[in-house]
């Protein structure tokens, strides 16, 4: 049995290195007392380093972008110490990380008790990301090994494609961690529903973590709705709707954590003695259409 914690994580102005620093580590000490050994937090959630910058370049889409890269090395090596003090595992979200070939990446770092493990970028660009904003798509998928188990990161719209998550299946991901940010109840839902076909499809765990709140002060994250849950595939031993655990509240005003526990073994044995096949089967429909 793990303990598992997602993050409802409100969009806050921390105008100080200082004050932000202050906010994460209390926040996830908060969770780690709650004896959670893995934390997740949203989407862009380092975009919130872009409120210590001037109000006019905070307020710039592509200028807050730019603004918070001096900020990201000192970020990392915050969130490394934390996970580090703690003992838990964190992903703390995503940031837009600016590479050497000029272009913006949406990145999601894992940091475990003995450092950095590596990061997942996004591959699936929405609209907003593309047309607006300038960001690019990453490249390949990772799992992780962890003492907790084998797991990969999908951001966002990245589990709206059966395709990626089937790909980390194949890789031997039992679970997935699936940080968001939607600004409607339209947005959170896509994603949401596209999380439970993935747990269902692939007969694995996911875990969602959303931005909320509203940050009139970020063009980027001026609005942010969405639940924190916890998904396995419906079959025995498992929940009949495949939610294990759930934010009680859409959208709250304050950063909170959804805290729970997860069986990874009772969801691997659902591949070998569930009701349906469907991890296994996966072939199969390929085969049928030819």
């Amino acid at each position: 049995m793990i303990r598992l914690a997602a993050c409802q994580y409100a969009i806050e102005l921390h105008e100080s290195w200082e004050a932000y620093a202050t906010h994460l580590e209390g926040l996830c000490v908060e969770a780690a007392e709650a004896g959670a050994q893995l934390l997740l937090l949203p989407e862009y959630a380092g975009l919130v380093l872009s409120g210590q910058l001037p109000a006019a370049q905070r307020s710039d889409l592509k200028g807050s972008i730019a603004g918070i890269q001096p900020l990201l090395a000192p970020w990392l090596a915050l969130c490394e110490g934390i996970a580090r003090r703690l003992g838990v595992y964190l992903q703390p979200g995503s940031v837009p990380v600016l590479d050497p070939d000029g272009l913006y990446r949406n990145r999601a770092w894992l940091f475990g008790p003995q450092g950095l493990l590596g990061y997942q970028d996004k591959l699936m660009m929405t609209r907003f990301e593309r047309e607006q904003w300038g960001i690019a798509a990453g490249q390949g998928l990772k799992v992780f090994d962890t003492s907790l188990g084998r797991l990969g990161i999908l951001i966002c719209y990245d589990n709206e494609f059966p395709m990626l998550a089937r790909r980390l299946a194949e890789q031997g991901a039992d679970l997935i961690l699936a940080p968001s940010c939607t600004d409607t109840e339209a947005g959170y839902h896509r994603v949401r529903i596209g999380v439970q076909a993935r747990a269902l499809e692939n007969q694995v765990a996911v875990l969602q973590s959303p931005t909320v709140g509203l940050a009139p002060w970020s063009q980027a994250l001026d609005e942010n709705t969405g639940r924190a849950g916890l998904f396995v595939p419906p079959d025995h031993g498992m929940p009949g709707d495949g939610v294990l655990a759930l934010s009680a509240q859409l959208s709250p005003l304050r950063s909170q954590w959804l805290v729970a526990e997860l069986d990874l073994q009772a969801v691997i044995n659902v591949r070998r003695e569930g009701q349906v096949f469907t991890r296994r089967d996966w072939p199969e429909q390929f085969e049928r259409l030819d």
